[in-house]
């Protein structure tokens, strides 16, 4: 079974911050497209973040040109740069690994495994 580790997470002020790591064991990023999601408390899972196998980003609106998302192969790992942080940014943030072609759309059905997520908590 593909095991995804996120770390990361913590509190920072608004304005600060973060940066989220995704690491893979026991199989090899390479060939998967890596997502992140988030889910605020009563909220649904919502898409944030995707980089595909070939390193193509597709960022959700409310976090374009304030996330980057990139990945290191040879690391087996995949961060999420996130600045300019804002409370509503609050939540359990997961990422993800989807085993598709093309164009790596930030859809939770194309992911099949799954991390244990990270909290990421904007206050002041």
């Amino acid at each position: 079974q593909l095991q995804l580790v996120e770390s990361g997470g913590g509190l920072v002020q608004p304005g600060g911050s973060l940066t989220l790591s995704c690491t893979a064991s026991r199989f090899t990023m390479i060939g998967y497209h890596i997502g992140w999601f988030r889910q605020a408390p009563g909220k649904e899972r919502e898409g944030v973040s995707c980089i595909s196998s070939s390193g193509g980003t597709t960022y959700a609106d409310s976090v374009k040109d304030r996330f980057t998302v990139s990945r290191d192969n040879a690391k087996n790992t995949v961060t999420l740069q996130m600045n300019s942080l804002k409370p509503e940014d609050t939540a359990i943030y997961y990422c993800a690994a989807a085993l598709i072609y093309g164009h790596c759309a930030i859809n939770k059905a194309d992911f099949g495994s799954w991390g244990q997520g990270t909290q990421v908590t904007v206050s002041s």
